[in-house]
């Protein structure tokens, strides 16, 4: 390729990559902060985050970076006077209706716009070719559930942001692994990227396994597959440890109106620092550590499980998800009588179905090639089998936690089956036997494009809480397993059929 060349498809790149940047933040980012009403998790989110604020001890069911940040965009905005409402529950309620919640949602809604040119250089790194890329962006850009849960303040926005950039980086890693300066720099950010997604949500543990592949690849130079697994352990440790310390350092004082007289479980050694104002002590760190990480299970063992029979369960198995069921109605109010207003998880079924597609032909190509062998071997068979592994090993590991698990479980799998999506569109040879050349892959990508765009454009109103009648209400609930309700409606599961008491 000729310098000339070269230089032209960088300047590609870069107007593509601020294209889906641009594009992102309108679907992601503008006007976050409406609507401004509270909605799911966010009663416990921003009764966590003001506890930061305000220097309140408490112990949660997951790592403390994804509330460090509610609390950081509060702090940094302050748009309301008074930030110590919920100081005395960890679930608040009666918000005023003149509460902001351009702080609290702000780094959940900015983190998930820049998850958007995350995947795009991932697509970039894997297809080498703009265009391509900036089209398969398109499914996380227009998914309509991705949208309406991450613009508010919950965890999932730097989640999923974290879980793109250990991607990324995870390709670069193996990539380079031959190289030694740039091998090193990966790896490092491939460790700090895993340490930020295990600090935000437990779940992200399952991505420890993207390090077998390079230490697959890099086995037989055994020292610098030592050195890799030490260098990538350091980075994940160090962050993992630097963002408990810091929510141990802001947890100085107790409310006893809270759980355990305020003291959520502690052991009576870190109630002795509580005492003596050292919860910023290094000798201390472990106990502090021992026991939060201790009362994540002791929590979950107390959620309830998932239970069909319940009128209001808005739960559902892991193994519904990759179809887009169950949708969850956040809230819905009504500005007139003829129309309501609804903020309702419910996916893009153009993206979600496609990407279920992508995950079916990808475990039917990687079959295939041990059976029976097609004469053009698999571009990146090695890269199919690693991301279907992931993809598979989550799911399998999600279905063993017995309490009740929600749609938005799913969007770190989703990701994941946007990357085999890429995968499987690079690796099509021909479409109808017919061979499929770059002019054809592009018209193919276009089109998905273009369905992905509809499909955003038709559940919108779910998404940016625009009014719909029980009937335009109806014609969007296209599968009885989303059991999607209205408020009007009655039940109509497919799953369960309630039964009337006998007179």
């Amino acid at each position: 390729m000729s310098a000339k060349t070269s230089t032209k498809g960088k300047w590609h790149a870069w107007l593509f990559l601020g294209f889906v940047l641009l594009l992102s933040y309108f679907t992601y980012f503008h006007r976050y902060w409406d609507p401004p009403r509270v909605f799911w998790d966010e009663n416990y989110h921003i009764a966590s985050a003001q506890k930061y604020l305000h220097n309140v001890y408490f112990m949660e069911q997951h790592p403390p970076l994804g509330k460090l940040l509610i609390a950081l965009g509060e702090k940094i905005f302050h748009p309301n006077e008074k930030t110590d409402q919920f100081l005395a529950t960890d679930y608040g309620t009666e918000f005023d209706d003149g509460f902001s919640f351009a702080g609290y949602r702000f780094f959940s809604a900015l983190f998930a716009w820049w998850t958007a040119p995350v995947l795009f250089l991932i697509f970039l790194a894997l297809l080498r070719n703009p265009l391509h890329s900036v089209l398969l962006s398109f499914f996380y850009i227009f998914d309509n559930a991705l949208i309406v849960h991450t613009r508010g303040a919950m965890l999932e926005g730097p989640l999923s942001f974290f879980a793109a950039l250990t991607i990324l980086f995870f390709i670069l890693t193996l990539r380079d692994r031959g190289r030694t300066k740039s091998f090193l720099l990966w790896s490092i950010l491939f460790g700090v990227s895993f340490g930020l997604m295990v600090s935000t949500k437990v779940l992200g543990l399952a991505f420890i396994l993207l390090t077998l592949p390079i230490l697959w690849k890099l086995w037989p130079r055994w020292k610098r597959a030592i050195g890799f697994l030490a260098i990538f352990g350091t980075s994940a440790l160090v962050v993992f440890l630097n963002i408990w310390w810091i929510h141990f350092s802001l947890g100085q004082r107790i409310n006893t109106e809270l759980p355990d007289g305020g003291y959520y479980q502690a052991s009576d050694t870190y109630k002795d620092l509580l005492a003596t104002g050292h919860t910023s002590s290094l000798t201390g760190f472990p106990v502090m550590l021992r026991d939060s990480l201790a009362y994540i299970p002791f929590y979950n063992r107390g959620a309830p499980r998932l239970d069909f029979c319940k009128e209001d369960e808005n739960g559902s198995p892991p193994w519904m998800w990759p179809l887009g069921a169950r949708t969850i109605n956040y809230r819905w109010e009504t500005p007139d009588s003829s129309a309501y207003l609804y903020l309702y998880l419910v996916p893009n079924p153009v993206v979600w179905w496609t990407a279920l597609a992508a995950v079916l032909v990808a475990a039917s190509m990687l079959v295939c090639s041990v059976v029976a062998p097609p004469k053009r071997p698999l571009k990146n068979r090695f890269l199919l089998f690693v991301f279907l592994g992931l993809y598979l090993s989550f799911m399998i590991a999600v279905s063993r936690i017995p309490r009740v698990l929600y749609l938005y479980h799913y969007f770190i799998p989703l990701l994941v089956s946007f990357v085999l999506v890429a995968l499987v569109f690079n690796e099509i040879q021909s479409l109808w036997r017919k061979p499929l050349q770059e002019h054809g892959k592009t018209i193919l990508a276009l089109t998905f494009a273009a369905l992905i765009f509809l499909g955003h454009q038709y559940y919108r109103p779910f998404t940016y809480y625009e009014p719909l009648t029980d009937a335009q209400f109806n014609r969007r609930n296209i599968l009885n397993l989303w059991d999607m309700r209205c408020v009007n409606c009655e039940r109509n599961s497919s799953l369960v059929v309630p039964t009337k008491e006998p007179n």
